[in-house]
């Protein structure tokens, strides 16, 4: 972003939070290093100083950061989380990104991070729209299915522009159809295989718009499916 030259290709930089095996993540990262999408992880960062995620970013080259969270004593509950959030905040600032991606972020995040990034934060979700918020996404899709209630689910990705759950205004989405006799291990394999490309196919829509950060307009983006 800083010390381009005049004329010069500029490439999508996203930041990704993770909390855990980063395998959407991973499918990012081989996109942007195969040239599928126009963009660059420019930092991973993770809740758990052990996750997977961190290795993969390290084994791409890309900065990997741990920020675990743990309550200040000295603070009050909220008073706590808005200041794990400012930090985490300042952590991403720092590099820049035209987006943030949230691939499998586990916690909630408040104004104290949202604010910083207003337009920009982007969450993978395993349902689709208006479906099974919040943790077990894929689990609760196939009981459900199970009981007779569905015969699909999906994933989605969506913006951020507030703490609401899963309920920003919706990017893209991609349905995927639950078999009859679908096991529970099936779909999450065929889901992470939808959630993989989805994350690219989202990665290169907000390239392709020439948004950079610039706080993009909803009406530019839709679901793919008419959800």
């Amino acid at each position: 972003m800083s010390g381009k030259a005049a004329g010069a290709v500029t490439k999508l930089r996203v930041a990704v939070l993770v909390s855990g095996n980063g395998g959407n993540l991973q499918a990012l990262l081989d996109a942007a290093r195969g040239g599928d999408v126009s963009a660059n992880v420019a930092l991973v960062l993770s809740s758990d100083p052990g996750a997977r995620a961190l290795l993969r970013a390290k084994d791409a080259g890309v900065p990997a950061l741990a920020v675990p969270y743990a309550r200040d004593p000295a603070l009050g509950r909220q008073e706590s989380r808005n200041a794990y959030d400012a930090r985490l905040a300042e952590a991403v600032l720092a590099y820049e990104p035209d987006y943030v991606f949230l691939l499998g972020w586990m916690r909630i995040l408040g104004n104290a991070f949202i604010s910083k990034f207003p337009g920009r934060i982007v969450n993978l979700h395993p349902a689709l729209p208006g479906t099974f918020p919040g943790t077990h996404a894929i689990e609760r899709a196939w009981e459900a299915c199970r009981r007779g209630e569905i015969t699909e689910t999906g994933a989605m990705t969506h913006f951020v522009p507030d703490e609401g759950v899963d309920s920003g205004p919706v990017i893209l989405s991609e349905r995927v159809a639950i078999g009859a006799d679908e096991t529970l291990e099936s779909l999450e394999t065929r889901m992470h295989e939808t959630e993989h490309a989805l994350v690219v196919k989202t990665a290169r829509l907000l390239a392709e718009t020439g948004a950079h950060g610039r706080g993009p307009s909803r009406e530019r983006y839709h679901s793919s499916e008419g959800v």
